[in-house]
């Protein structure tokens, strides 16, 4: 949650909506884990999802992932299409490409750096190492090479808004395309803009979202 700063704030204040943001098992604040993740991990976060609201009493909600949690948002909203009225989704994979592959080999290279490494615990604490290896060493295994979000978007039932920055270094743009092609999606690709569009162009993206919640949500 800390990684999107105070773009929730922001986005609460524009939208009048109330924001619902957690750490994923093993990530940020959360409990630590020591379980390797499995090919299907995006799909499984749908259940956790769906348990997070029942807790809190929650029927419905819009749901908005960045990354591979706009992969999680839309297989949320798949397997529970009466809890979710709209989905949004930012800088998020569809498939695997090789400029994904390229970009995380990249970074994992990086964060052998202990000064990385130790940035990486500004978030995750002792949990750091656990987190960049669940995210590299997933991404990377032949066992997720066929891996796509094809069949929870042939399935989406709700409103679709996609944003993806023109240079994301982890997903070209047939990523953002093959996320609007099997479903009535409203796409917006930002120019000059990387991976994190809500920190490189927050306004426009709190605008844009905005914009869609009104319409549609």
């Amino acid at each position: 949650v800390q990684l999107w700063h105070d773009f929730p704030e922001q986005l609460c204040t524009e939208t009048h909506r109330m924001i619902i943001a957690y750490d994923r098992h093993g990530f940020g604040q959360s409990d630590a884990s020591d379980v390797q993740l499995s090919t299907d991990f995006i799909q499984q976060e749908a259940l956790v999802a769906a348990k997070l609201l029942d807790q809190l009493g929650i029927s419905q909600v819009i749901a908005l992932g960045h990354s591979v949690g706009g992969g999680m948002a839309v297989s949320f909203a798949s397997q529970y299409p009466f809890k979710c009225v709209a989905v949004i989704t930012e800088a998020t994979q569809a498939y695997i490409e090789q400029k994904t592959l390229d970009a995380i080999s990249d970074a994992k290279q990086i964060f052998q750096q202990p000064a990385k490494l130790q940035k990486l615990k500004k978030y995750h604490a002792e949990k750091a190492q656990w987190v960049l290896d669940a995210w590299t060493e997933t991404w990377l295994s032949p066992a997720f090479r066929n891996w796509t979000l094809d069949n929870d978007l042939k399935a989406l039932q709700t409103k679709f808004l996609v944003i993806h920055g023109h240079n994301d270094e982890y997903g070209s743009l047939a990523q953002p395309e093959r996320l609007a092609k099997y479903a009535d999606a409203e796409l917006h690709l930002i120019e000059a803009c990387g991976h994190v569009p809500h920190r490189e162009k927050p306004q426009l993206i709190v605008q844009i979202i905005k914009e869609f919640v009104a319409i549609y949500a």
